[in-house]
């Protein structure tokens, strides 16, 4: 495999991860009743920026993921394994 098809598929993979790392934190976000605009507040981010997130058009940085994985009540571990179970479900079905 030459290495642009490899930088290829490394951007196919990140870009599939930021999209299930978004629509994970929404789902998370409404599973405990929370809207955009409250949870913004509690993770002291702009509203826009956690949209961008949750619509995958942000890649979050470790610091923010964290801060929203404490907001959700969560650790960062707890997060990307609802993101792994998440995937394994869609592939599964």
């Amino acid at each position: 495999m030459g290495e642009r098809a490899q930088i290829r598929d490394i951007s196919v993979v990140s870009s599939s991860l930021i999209v299930s790392f978004g629509e994970c934190i929404r789902a998370l976000r409404l599973a405990r009743g929370m809207t955009q605009l409250e949870f913004s507040e509690r993770c002291g981010f702009y509203q826009t920026y956690l949209s961008r997130i949750e619509n995958g058009q942000a890649n979050p940085t470790l610091n923010a993921i964290e801060v929203m994985a404490n907001g959700l009540g969560m650790t960062v571990f707890d997060v990307f394994q609802y993101i792994k179970l998440s995937q394994e479900s869609t592939v599964d079905a």
